[in-house]
């Protein structure tokens, strides 16, 4: 992890609240559900005299999770400045897309996909039909459906309507950090295509997201709080790093990093390739 920073994972329903981050982070890494249990991490971390970097573990489904997580951080009593900070979500639809058609990618053409997530409010499942679409349109699937766990239609359902629909077999792509169960009744064959994320590459995303809060504290004194407070107004960050990149300062376009910033920077792909990642629109 970068520095000397403590790490906590801030865990939603896309994570099973920590559950399926379990063992998968790094022993040094706190996976915890946001509200007293984000706050008293935290706390804990303040009084052994760390700084501490929060990253709310959400692929783009979640927003709320950045905003709530920011109104738990501002909560927590004698933080000197800059000693909580908070980091940029360890993902965003865009890239959830991405890993999802990267995961397809290693799936027969011949095979049904069925994107699998925890189910979230409307808004929040909706996306999940809208992230589905785009793996189809990109990719070499005809039959792509859609199923939650803990909503309609569930795992086993969506494996039982891609039959109806003439599929011979399935491939789950499940669309958060937990695994998806298709129950054991199925009528076709089903293959688990996860995880969507592998531990290696969920720990290069998460330094690079610590990594790059404590360098936006650094250079321009932004804890990330303030603007995390406004990200469900806009679906996330003012802005986000494709899965696995860094701060290069050489090319490329200018971000608004928020209120009292006010400074412009780059992007240039480190660990992306390693993902099998490729920009899209």
């Amino acid at each position: 992890m970068a520095g000397n920073a403590a790490v906590i994972a801030v865990c939603g329903h896309e994570a099973a609240y920590g559950r399926a981050l379990e063992g998968r982070l790094g022993p040094a890494v706190d996976a915890v559900p946001n509200g007293r249990a984000l706050f008293r991490a935290v706390a804990a971390r303040l009084r052994g005299g760390e700084r501490v970097v929060v990253v709310p573990m959400t692929l783009g489904r979640e927003p709320g999770l950045v905003a709530d997580t920011a109104r738990t951080l501002r909560a927590v009593p004698g933080a000197a400045r800059g000693a909580v900070l908070l980091a940029e979500p360890f993902g965003t639809a865009h890239h959830l897309v991405a890993w999802l058609r990267a995961a397809a990618g290693r799936v027969p053409a011949g095979s049904a996909l069925l994107v699998a997530a925890p189910s979230g409010d409307p808004f929040e499942d909706a996306e999940l039909h809208r992230v589905a679409a785009l793996v189809r349109r990109y990719g070499r699937h005809d039959l792509v459906e859609v199923a939650f766990d803990g909503g309609d239609p569930d795992p086993a359902g969506g494996v039982r309507r891609c039959a109806l629909l003439g599929a011979e077999r399935v491939a789950l792509l499940p669309a958060s950090f937990a695994a998806v169960d298709p129950g054991d009744t199925a009528p076709v064959p089903v293959a688990d295509a996860g995880p969507l994320v592998p531990d290696p590459a969920l720990r290069r995303v998460l330094d690079e997201r610590v990594a790059d809060a404590t360098r936006r504290w650094d250079e321009h004194g932004d804890d990330g709080i303030t603007t995390g407070l406004a990200a469900a107004d806009h679906h996330g960050h003012a802005h986000t790093h494709p899965p696995g990149e860094g701060h290069g300062h050489a090319h490329g376009h200018p971000h608004d990093h928020g209120p009292g910033t006010g400074h412009r920077h780059h992007h240039q792909p480190s660990a992306a390739a390693d993902l099998g990642i490729r920009s899209i629109a």
